[in-house]
């Protein structure tokens, strides 16, 4: 049956990267009839998290990297719906909102991202925050202002896991702390940044060397409490008091992707074919940290903001074939590299055989962000902003 014939219902679950980018690439098909294109996502604004960080030193503002979602998709096919996926309905091809609210599909996609495991160490659930949202950014944002407006002269904060994202929240928390703050960066691992390129985990490594970070390897939390957290080295315990507890460790799935009686590998995301496809589901497509993706050579897709922006594009062309009867492309997934925020002037980056370090790669990962916003009417917005910020402020400090 061709798209013509019937006016077919396209729902995304999930407004990060795969699910908003796969919308807005259907938008830019030659449809003959635009199908019924719904996005669902529990908020109501898009993260480009990559530069969530930016929020925490104030080098950017919520609007510049979380715009809503109705404002995204005003000139596209897609309809934006506010709520909460409480289950879906595999036979009846339909989606429960918690809501109350009920969306019927002929094709799904599954984009629901990953969540930050909390229940491994005691504590942690009730005393650590993540840093994967935006309201996960307000809430730290509250903590930080609490201890700001304290007495106390030491700030203690501890990171736990020293990837991407511990390395980068440690740098800006040392930054916007100062002589104030106390962090301490720790992982189980021998070191940091175990999955980055050498570049990229030396120029870390300088960075928070020189921001007075403390690192603490081969370390495991066992504990958190309300003001102490207990980490383990080796045979030896100790507690240690702290004012805030950041925790960055690992990815679990949504609990709607572990709810479905759908195939799953090992680590329970979605088991999909090259072409992004469910196995033995074809009317179902899943990317991102829903599913265990692999190219069109057998080699497994990380679990990135840059693969989810990839598969989005190929979900969205499959979509596209899969209701014009057009033959179905498999993945490529093609590594552009690693960058990395390690401080309000610095950053590093390493790929496609360039490395930089320094204010340089700071500028460019900027760019390159910039370049990969949603919309060009975002772009322009920010990028006028980001233009227009140094001569305000030379105005401000004139004027005062």
């Amino acid at each position: 049956m061709t798209e013509s014939a019937v006016k077919s219902q396209i729902c995304i679950l999930g407004g990060g990267f795969g699910g908003l980018y796969t919308a807005l690439r259907l938008a830019q098909f030659p449809w003959s009839s635009p199908p019924e294109i719904t996005l669902v996502d529990h908020s109501d604004r898009f993260v480009f998290t990559p530069l969530l960080y930016e929020l925490i030193t104030g080098e950017l503002q919520a609007w510049e990297i979380a715009p809503p979602f109705v404002e995204l998709l005003k000139d596209t096919p897609g309809v934006f719906h506010q709520g909460t996926v409480s289950a879906v309905d595999l036979k009846e091809k339909t989606v429960h909102l918690s809501e109350g609210a009920s969306l019927t599909y002929d094709k799904l996609v599954l984009a629901l991202g990953g969540e930050t495991p909390k229940n491994s160490i005691p504590g942690v659930a009730a005393y650590a925050l993540t840093f994967r949202t935006l309201s996960d950014a307000y809430r730290l944002e509250e903590a930080l202002q609490r201890q700001e407006r304290s007495d106390r002269d030491r700030i203690r904060v501890v990171v736990v896991g020293a990837g991407p994202s511990g390395v980068e929240l440690a740098c800006k928390l040392a930054e916007r702390l100062g002589s104030r703050g106390r962090i301490r960066l720790v992982d189980r691992n021998t070191e940091i940044l175990k999955s980055s390129p050498e570049f990229n985990r030396k120029a870390a490594l300088r960075a928070l060397e020189e921001r007075g970070v403390w690192i603490d390897l081969e370390t495991t939390p066992v504990a958190v409490t309300v003001d102490q957290i207990a980490l383990q080295y080796k045979d030896r315990v100790d507690e240690l008091p702290v004012d805030i507890v950041l925790w960055t460790v690992g990815t679990a799935v949504s609990p709607v992707i572990a709810a479905l009686d759908l195939p799953k590998t090992p680590t329970g995301r979605l088991q999909v074919t090259p072409t992004l496809q469910v196995v033995d589901h074809p009317e179902i497509f899943a990317l991102g940290d829903a599913a265990d993706a692999v190219d069109e050579q057998g080699d497994p897709i990380p679990h990135t903001a840059q693969a989810a922006f990839q598969q989005a594009d190929y979900t969205a062309w499959n979509l596209w074939a899969s209701l014009r009867d057009r033959p179905l492309l498999p993945c490529r997934y093609s590594h552009l590299g690693e960058m990395l925020t390690l401080g309000t002037d610095r950053a590093a980056l390493a790929g496609l055989g360039l490395t930089l370090d320094g204010p340089l790669a700071y500028l460019a990962r900027r760019l390159a962000y910039l370049y990969r916003m949603p919309t060009f009417e975002h772009q322009l917005k920010v990028g006028l902003n980001w233009m227009a910020k140094p001569l305000l402020d030379l105005f401000t400090g004139i004027a005062n």
